[in-house]
């Protein structure tokens, strides 16, 4: 019976060790998600302000080596 209780701590243990290490992981890949998403919206504003004015169309520009 011992060594039962013996073997189960070790295994409980082992698995509060692995529920840390997770947890470790989904913290940093959380904050990757944010700083992503935050990239991602700057990219969008970027886009947004790049857009010509209506009425106008790139096609209407002519390209600088004319």
């Amino acid at each position: 019976m011992e060594s039962r209780i013996t073997e189960l701590e070790i295994k409980i243990s082992f698995n509060e060790d692995q529920i840390e290490e997770l947890n470790k992981i989904i913290y940093q890949q959380q904050r990757q998600i944010e700083l992503l998403a935050a990239e991602l919206r700057n990219l969008r504003d970027q886009v947004n302000s790049a857009r010509p004015q209506e009425g106008r169309s790139l096609r209407d520009e002519i390209p600088p080596h004319y």
